[in-house]
């Protein structure tokens, strides 16, 4: 049962939205890249996220977008994998990446939740290790 199994805090992972134009998903428009970082040093094995978006659209009306599920068999220690593009459309809405990966025999689980409007370039900070600027959850 659910209830037996511990579920310990995930500790040095995050979630980071990254401007990057080679992931733009129409010309002309910004674009962006979900990465999941791994600062542990140890690697995390069989990780699944899953993603997906949810909230209102300017005329009050419910939007849910599809639920995208990304398997990685391994993420190296003190590194960092690309999940998928986002498109800036989205950044409206609540953006949601469910992390669960296991570490020896235990399993660890997450939910990483980006606010309405927190995608933004005024949110960016420098991540040393994508080398480069994002919008950083913890």
């Amino acid at each position: 049962m659910k209830q037996d199994i511990p579920f310990e805090p995930v500790e040095g992972v995050s979630i980071a939205v990254v401007p990057d134009d080679a992931a733009a998903v129409e010309v002309g428009k910004a674009g962006w890249l979900v990465y999941l970082i791994n600062y542990n040093d140890f690697a995390l094995d069989n990780v699944i996220v899953s993603s997906n978006g949810y909230g209102v659209d300017a005329d009050g009306h419910t939007v849910r977008t599809s639920t995208l599920r990304h398997h990685f068999p391994e993420v190296e220690a003190q590194s960092a994998v690309p999940i998928e593009p986002i498109d800036p459309a989205l950044f409206h809405l609540n953006n949601q990446y469910w992390l669960s990966y296991y570490r020896n025999a235990q399993i660890f689980d997450k939910k990483f939740v980006f606010v309405p409007d927190s995608i933004v370039p005024d949110n960016l900070i420098p991540i040393a290790l994508l080398r480069r600027e994002g919008v950083l959850h913890s």
